[in-house]
Parts: C-alpha cells; structure tokens; sequence
C-alpha cells in the first residue's frame, strides 16, 4: 500500500510542470494532487462580482487581485491552492508567474463540496503566511459573508455579515453593501 501511495507523490516542482500543462486544474497538498470541481453559476457570478468591485480599490494600493486561475503557495505546508480571489501587495509576488507567496487576502466561495476544506485544511494552512491578514469565505446559497481577521496577537478573529449589512475588507481598506456582492444572483427561497 505504501509503495502504491509512493507511485503517486509529487514533488512541488513536478505538479508545477504537470499543472502547466494540464487542462484542469488541481490543488497540492504535500505530494498529492486532488482535482478541483466546476463552479455553479452563483458562484462565478459572484466571483465575477467581487472582482469587479474591489479592483479598482486594490490598484490604487499598487497591489495585484487575482482570480481562480492563480494559485497561492503555503510552503510551510509543503502545499498550493487555487483561492476564488487574492491581493498580494507583497513586491516578492511579483518574481513568480504561476503562484504567489505573500497574500493579504484570501476569498473563497463555499460550496457544499468545498466547505469542510474550506473551514478546515485551507484555513488552517492558510493561517501559516505571515502575510495573511484576512480570510473570507462567501456562501453562494444565502447573503453570508465570515470574515477572519489577523489581530495585533496573532489570532484570528471571526465577524459575520449578513443581508442588510456593509461588508468590511480590512486588509485592503475596502467597504460595500453586501447585496452587492449577490447582485445578478439567484438565491434560494
């Protein structure tokens, strides 16, 4: 069984080349490659959404946003994931292509298919960048918004937003309703 599991282990620069070339794309935990799902219109949407809003906010930081298609780096957990939405201000993020290292702020969009990894490995190996101030999962199925915030002691720090309230994106000073984020999306009930 253990030589089985060995067939299959990847080094980080293997999955790098594989992925490359690969026409879909996988996250990395520690030399195991598990293969990402498509997204419901909900949550391209609200992808699309965000990135929209917050763009302009980010730019006039002189920080970078990217989408889906960039992977962030968490070398301390030997792993590589494809976030819905990142900021890195970080200038070391601009010596790699293919992923960055030093994110300020991550979003994800759950999914019944990704929430546990989500709440649980990602957040957890996300935690170990120095870099990452803040944490954001959005649900696709409800106007819901968590934010985890890094405070001054190195903890992490939950506030929730639900449908008639401002959303607060600290970490890149960024403010708006949260209707805007679900705008064009169809909720259900």
């Amino acid at each position: 069984m253990i030589a089985q599991q060995d067939l299959y282990f990847l080094s980080p620069d293997d999955y790098l080349q594989q992925e490359a070339k690969s026409t879909q794309k996988h996250d990395y935990i520690d030399g195991e490659i598990v293969a990402m799902a498509g997204a419901s219109s909900a949550h391209c949407t609200i992808v699309a959404t965000l990135t929209a809003l917050l763009l302009k906010s980010v730019r006039q930081q002189g920080c970078q946003l990217f989408t889906g298609d960039m992977k962030v780096r968490v070398d301390r957990h030997n792993c590589f994931y494809y976030p819905e939405l990142l900021v890195t201000c970080d200038p070391r993020d601009q010596n790699t292509d293919y992923y960055k290292c030093f994110p300020k702020l991550i979003i994800e969009v759950l999914s019944d298919s990704t929430e546990l990894r989500d709440r649980g490995e990602k957040f957890f190996n996300y935690s170990a960048l120095e870099s990452l101030k803040e944490y954001v999962l959005i649900s696709q199925d409800k106007m819901r918004v968590e934010c985890f915030r890094r405070d001054d002691n190195n903890r992490w720090v939950l506030e929730w937003y639900g449908p008639v309230d401002r959303v607060f994106f600290h970490s890149i000073d960024w403010q708006g309703m949260i209707s805007d984020l679900y705008e064009d999306v169809s909720l259900p009930g």
